[in-house]
């Protein structure tokens, strides 16, 4: 008995096709926007080293929101940039530090029409940059750091904040974060664990937005890139003490990360394709060896097929408005 041909080509023969038959598609809605917010600004500033991102201004800030809720993104992470810092990172827990003054910014601006999520971390507001409260001999204090991060879960709780994401890499921060979001009264606002992130070198275009004061490394928090197993057992750690989303940071170098999460849990996942990410491509772009946008939308359909469901990206608006063309 003869068979036909198979000529798998067929289903690739013309766009209609194609988009009939993907198999991974990218939904606007899945994409998460991190945005900045600088105290004292007047007018928004470019970050020489994340083409096309912005520090905010509040006002700024405001309309940009608006932007990405036109837009279709499901979400908006913030990042404050406060003008004076501390050795304990008091400008993250103050009522009126930059970043809780902007989720109520953006919360009064778009109210639920999307999602405002907060970073969760000292890193920005800490004086010597890390993101943690450090010991006399200078190590970051664990269980010192818990307590800080218990406060300034509460105090974006009161801001209006639709999800904390405590990205520290503190042992417990998930747990603790639950604990006094519940204990305020703050039993709504959800938790989206970084639990899953890498002492990586693509980070550095973040830290100029963040305008970072670290000096050394973060490599006794962080996780060695060269491990994926202690990845997991961080994961399930973050799933027992509370967290409804769990994330992995970076994205691309650790597409199996992401897949190995996914397998794991049943809570959705996330991937933070982080400022080294964005940053290459927007640098090879400018230099004519790649198509720019081919390749952005191709780096968020590898992580959507890897399992994220949710993809934070400095793209994310211009990419709901090339989707929604594609699709």
């Amino acid at each position: 008995m003869s068979y036909p041909e198979i000529r798998p080509r067929r289903l690739r023969r013309t766009p209609a096709i194609r988009r009939l038959v993907s198999e991974t598609r990218v939904d606007p809605a899945e994409l998460i926007v991190p945005m900045f917010v600088k105290e004292g600004l007047t007018e928004p500033r470019a970050i020489a080293s994340l083409p096309g991102v912005l520090q905010h201004s509040r006002d700024s800030l405001r309309k940009a929101a608006v932007e990405a809720v036109q837009a279709g993104v499901g979400g908006i992470m913030l990042f404050g940039v406060p003008e004076h810092r501390d050795p304990t990172g008091s400008g993250g827990i103050d009522p009126n530090g930059i970043l809780n003054v902007a989720i109520r910014d953006v919360v009064t601006e778009v109210g639920d029409a999307t999602v405002v999520m907060s970073d969760l971390c000292l890193d920005e507001f800490t004086s010597h940059g890390h993101c943690g409260l450090l010991t006399p001999g200078g190590d970051v204090d664990n269980d010192a750091t818990l307590d800080a991060y218990a406060e300034m879960a509460v105090a974006q709780a009161a801001a209006g904040v639709d999800v904390v994401g405590p990205s520290g890499m503190m042992d417990g921060q998930v747990g603790v974060a639950r604990r006094a979001l519940d204990a305020a009264g703050h039993t709504d606002v959800a938790v989206l664990a970084y639990a899953v992130k890498y002492a990586s070198a693509f980070y550095g275009p973040f830290r100029d937005a963040v305008e970072s004061a670290l000096e050394g490394d973060r490599r006794t928090y962080q996780q060695d890139p060269a491990n994926l197993r202690e990845s997991l057992r961080e994961v399930a750690l973050d799933v027992a003490e509370g967290a409804d989303m769990v994330m992995v940071k970076p994205a691309l170098p650790y597409l199996d990360v992401v897949s190995a999460v996914r397998a794991a849990v049943d809570v959705p996942v996330a991937a933070y394709q982080v400022s080294g990410e964005y940053a290459m491509v927007e640098a090879a772009a400018a230099n004519g060896w790649i198509d720019r946008e081919r390749v952005m939308l191709e780096t968020l359909t590898s992580i959507k097929r890897a399992g994220a469901q949710i993809i934070l990206t400095y793209w994310a608006v211009e990419a709901a408005g090339l989707l929604r063309q594609r699709y």
